[in-house]
């Protein structure tokens, strides 16, 4: 529906020229403006439904403008998603999976479990008892199909083409029990790799907000870290002088961005503050690359080659808290893939910053025996491995300098 409320929107208000120079701003507006109008006009909602129906038949007028959309908005996400150094294999939504629908159905009513309801919608007994307490639709009374449809259709294309381990859904959490509902329907289906289907919900940014106002796009938002951030640094008396500032600034506000997001429940909503995500001091990611600056500056400053074989003068407190901490990094890193959660990454790599911070304090290299300055070095060397290496699992680029 929401796709026929865009489609018949545009037909009526769209602009060829905004979408060519604006595209994602462009069917933003044409969405929000016929959203509004439909709340109060019936023709409206109508006029979707019929559009969404001629899409369902597959009548090329219609199907022209939604390849033509999804073309412009996957031009757009690799775009955007380049400045955070991301990547995908494949572009497949559910939408694309339209035709593999009445496949997916006609297996459902060859097991009995598609049933036609007083409505006439065509839906899926879930309940423990078989009394329909819990059901899921997966065709509308007029015949349509339903997002769920066809995400019944798309992942049994995707076990197909790729023979998956696992599959993991992430999208925010107001769609939990769609995928409860989704599993539910292929395992009836006889599917027992639905087991290996997750979904990783996360939460709410509340507060958050641009020069641009309320509403966000991820690019506004990253035009305002490295806004922030340049600012922020031309401000600090200890900023190095950099070749190229800007793209410092873009690396180390999307590293504030990517810790804000990652360092609790994934699932939980929070609170945006710009000032508090972008402090060098505290739990954030300028913190991170602050320390991680910190130790290459230590690094370059010496003039001989660092040797690693003897660890046996690291005998203080300081070093010893830093060597067991560094030992947990391997089961950090199982943990995030069993729980499907950043966050004990982001902890682990805030806990190894604060402990060499203060090391870095109390374990000079420069005026120590030539045995014990090879391991502080040696030992500020690891921890500077295991801290970049982090940060990168997490799409962080580490800086050298700021």
């Amino acid at each position: 529906m929401q796709f026929g409320l865009l489609g018949s929107g545009f037909e009526r208000f769209g602009s060829q020229e905004k979408l060519r120079t604006q595209p994602l701003e462009h069917l933003f507006e044409v969405y929000v403006q016929v959203n509004r109008e439909a709340e109060s006009d019936a023709s409206v909602r109508s006029a979707a439904a019929h559009f969404f129906r001629r899409l369902e038949q597959s009548e090329e007028q219609a199907l022209e403008l939604w390849r033509h959309f999804r073309e412009i908005t996957i031009h757009e996400y690799k775009r955007i998603y380049q400045r955070l150094g991301v990547e995908f294999d494949h572009y497949s939504g559910e939408s694309f999976h339209r035709a593999e629908t009445q496949t997916v159905l006609d297996e459902l009513r060859s097991r009995r479990l598609l049933k036609t309801s007083q409505k006439g919608t065509g839906v899926v007994d879930l309940s423990d008892k078989g009394d329909m307490s819990n059901y899921a639709t997966l065709v509308r009374s007029d015949g349509t199909s339903l997002y769920i449809t066809r995400d019944v259709a798309a992942a049994l294309d995707r076990k197909q083409r790729f023979s998956f381990d696992e599959m993991i859904y992430v999208t925010d959490k107001s769609q939990t029990m769609h995928f409860q509902q989704l599993f539910r329907i292929l395992q009836a289906m006889g599917h027992p790799w639905a087991g290996s289907c997750h979904h990783v919900a996360f939460g709410l940014v509340q507060g958050m907000s641009t020069r641009r106002g309320e509403v966000l796009f991820l690019e506004d938002v990253l035009e305002e870290a490295q806004s922030r951030m340049i600012h922020n640094m031309r401000q600090s008396r200890t900023s190095k002088e950099l070749e190229d500032p800007e793209v410092t600034a873009e690396r180390i506000g999307i590293s504030a961005l990517i810790v804000q997001d990652f360092k609790g429940p994934l699932i939980s909503d929070y609170r945006f503050e710009w000032d508090k995500v972008l402090q060098a001091q505290g739990d954030t990611g300028v913190f991170l690359q602050y320390t991680h600056a910190r130790l290459c500056s230590l690094l370059r400053q010496q003039d001989c080659e660092i040797s690693c074989s003897d660890f046996s003068p690291l005998t203080d407190s300081r070093s010893v808290s830093l060597l067991q901490h560094l030992l947990r990094y391997d089961e950090v890193l199982l943990q995030c893939a069993t729980d499907l959660q950043p966050k004990h990454l982001v902890n682990f790599l805030m806990t190894l910053s604060h402990l060499v911070a203060s090391a870095h304090r109390e374990l000079p290299v420069k005026g120590s025996s030539e045995a014990v300055a090879q391991a502080r070095l040696c030992l500020f060397s690891s921890v500077r491995s295991v801290l970049a290496n982090g940060m990168r699992i997490l799409g962080i680029t580490p800086v050298d300098k700021m």
